[in-house]
């Protein structure tokens, strides 16, 4: 394999650019000689809260555990039926399955890659038909890519039928629809702040937000054994909490999230603008929408081909995901699935490819990558334009 010469992503580039001001807040925690939860971690919260649009903010050790806290206070357990899709990262089916629930997965729709309404409700038909499936409890509707789902239609549905939802915005952050950030809508929302995600940590931390005190004084507890006050559990909890370093360094990288969001869509519209006159299916944003490009994903015809071609130049290049959850070997023909199957999710982990995509990648980089992709088209025995054009 050539050496990469473009990263697909590259959190060092964005720890440069903020160093001297994340360098200052990991030393105010050094030298404060605390370094679990304290005031860095309760101030992340505050802000974070503010910035969503939330009333609460409980931070964590990761994402996966915040999904795993939300579900357990929103009171998802064994016998619980959760609603969620398959193209998606594992962690958002594991996290149910952590909690002692099943997850029913469900289709995606063919333009966002998000939670399909209409196999939404077929799930919930089916579930509701058939109890010894489960108590239908919860939706876990995933904004994938950095494209908010169809929320109002999942919440319409949720509400008829008195389900939970727990937003899992880890590839979202910042974005928003019908002016309201994901995160907002349904009773309680997870965020992951891995390094490379849109406000992204130097090391695992989540976040959980939510409008509902209830909901956050069991997220506090159940994040540190339990205890509402010290060494006293009045209830079953785990440990899973966010590191003031963390907090400290997201703080910092919280104050250009918006900034950096833009660079984001600024380079997913050069991306848009360079590769239009080519037969392949580009992002698109909703009407109302704000997408903040945690990935910008193509579908293409001969994709492992296109893959293969661009890792080869030195352009890294990414496959989210390559088998769609139920696939997997430890999830394979376990897991209920909508009725129907889950048709758009299997094809597309067959056409998507996730091209370069951070806030620090410059122009000339994403000139390289275009060109590269027309050379593909162009190159001798490849189909023509119009044949390609033709297949999709």
């Amino acid at each position: 394999m050539a050496i990469q010469k473009i990263p697909q992503t590259d959190p060092h580039a964005i720890y440069q650019t903020y160093q001297a001001e994340i360098n200052e807040a990991i030393q105010q925690v050094l030298d404060s000689g605390f370094y679990i939860l304290g005031d860095q971690v309760e101030s992340f919260e505050q802000e974070f809260a503010t910035y969503i649009g939330a009333r609460y903010g409980i931070g964590v050790a990761s994402g996966t555990d915040a999904l795993i806290i939300a579900l357990r206070a929103c009171g998802v357990g064994p016998g619980d039926v959760v609603l969620t899709v398959s193209h998606t990262a594992v962690a958002t089916v594991a996290a149910i399955e952590l909690v002692g629930a099943t997850a029913l997965l469900v289709d995606v729709e063919a333009v966002h890659f998000t939670l399909d309404p209409e196999s939404l409700a077929a799930a919930i038909a089916d579930v509701l038909a058939r109890p010894s499936m489960g108590r239908l409890k919860a939706i876990v509707p995933v904004h994938l890519y950095g494209h908010p789902a169809n929320l109002p239609a999942i919440m319409h549905l949720a509400n008829q039928h008195h389900l939970y939802v727990i937003e899992d915005c880890s590839q979202a952050h910042g974005a928003t629809l019908n002016q309201r950030r994901v995160g907002t809508w349904g009773h309680c929302a997870a965020f992951s702040c891995y390094p490379t995600k849109n406000l992204g940590a130097m090391g695992d931390a989540g976040i959980i937000v939510t409008q509902d005190r209830d909901l956050a004084e069991h997220c506090q507890r159940m994040r540190q054994y339990g205890w509402a006050s010290r060494y006293i559990s009045d209830t079953a909890g785990m440990n899973s909490r966010l590191d003031a370093l963390q907090a400290a360094i997201l703080r910092v990288k919280l104050k250009y999230l918006d900034a950096d969001n833009g660079q984001r869509q600024a380079i997913a519209r050069q991306y848009s603008e360079n590769l239009q006159d080519f037969p392949l299916h580009l992002p698109h944003t909703s009407p109302g929408a704000d997408h903040v490009y945690h990935q910008f994903v193509l579908r293409v015809n001969q994709r492992n081909a296109l893959f293969t071609f661009l890792q080869a130049q030195g352009i890294g290049v990414a496959l989210h995901y390559p088998l769609p959850v139920h696939q997997q070997p430890a999830y394979h023909r376990r897991l209920p699935l909508a009725p129907g199957g889950l048709p758009m999710t299997e094809q597309l982990s067959q056409e998507i490819i996730s091209l370069p995509m951070h806030p620090c990648l410059s122009t000339a980089a994403v000139a390289t990558t275009t060109a590269a992709i027309a050379s593909w088209y162009e190159g001798p025995g490849e189909p023509t334009g119009l044949d390609r054009a033709r297949a999709l």
